[in-house]
Formats: C-alpha cells, structure tokens, sequence
C-alpha cells in the first residue's frame, strides 16, 4: 500500500516519492532491487529539484564507474546546499579522481549557498543546537 502511494505521489510530480521510490529499487528495500529503475526515479526526482536525488545519482554513477557525472551531480547538489555532497567530491579531489577546479568550484557553489540562507534567526537557533549549524 505504501509503495502504491508513493508511486501516485511520483505520478504528480512530488520530488521526494520519486527520490524514495528510486531509493527502495536501489536498495531493495520492499522491491526487488533494478539500478536502471532506481536511475530512472532518481533522474525524475533531479529534474523537479531534489538535492537529495542529485546525492544519491551521484552514488549510483559513481558506484557504476562514471566518476564525471557523478562529479557533475554533486557539485548540483553543493549548490543546493547539500554538504555531504561536498565531502564525498572532497575525498574525489584527495584521491585524484576530482581537479582542484572542481573542488574550487563546489566550495565556491556552498558557500554562496551559505551566504543566500544566512539569518539572525538561524544565528540564534545555531547557539542553541548543532542542529541549526551551518556546517
């Protein structure tokens, strides 16, 4: 039954069904596991503008041996924010599968990215939790 909602979900376009539905036939997890089918949700889930589906394509490329899209994934996903996405292209550059171009460019892309959410409000909450940190 949930799967069933969250492929309705995927059918109207909500960014976050796609991603889990890609995730679950990535891991089968509830389904069998088909990487062209997790590729092809997590693919949708990108185009609507999912961070989280630019970070697990990236996996999927680069566990498929393109270390170039997964490259070009992840710097997407810097740009939306997402940090672990510029740890894993980090350990790419340390491990000479990344130019330092490119390593410039993510830490470029994150902190723009930084600087675009910035507020006294998340300055405050940041005293308060680790949770609210930027980094």
């Amino acid at each position: 039954m949930a799967f069933e909602l969250l492929t309705r979900a995927a059918d109207l376009e909500y960014a976050p069904a796609c991603h889990n539905i890609g995730y679950a036939y990535d891991y089968g997890d509830g389904v069998d596991k088909d990487e062209k089918k997790a590729l092809h949700y997590y693919e949708l889930a990108a185009m609507q503008g999912s961070v989280f589906a630019r970070y697990s394509l990236s996996g999927l490329e680069k566990k498929r041996g393109n270390i170039g899209r997964a490259i070009k994934h992840y710097v997407v996903a810097v740009g939306g924010g997402d940090k672990y996405s510029l740890v894993q292209i980090q350990q790419l550059y340390s491990n000479g599968q990344a130019t330092k171009e490119v390593y410039t460019k993510a830490l470029r892309a994150y902190q723009i990215y930084l600087n675009e959410v910035k507020s006294p409000q998340r300055d405050e909450a940041a005293v308060y939790s680790d949770e609210y940190k930027y980094l």
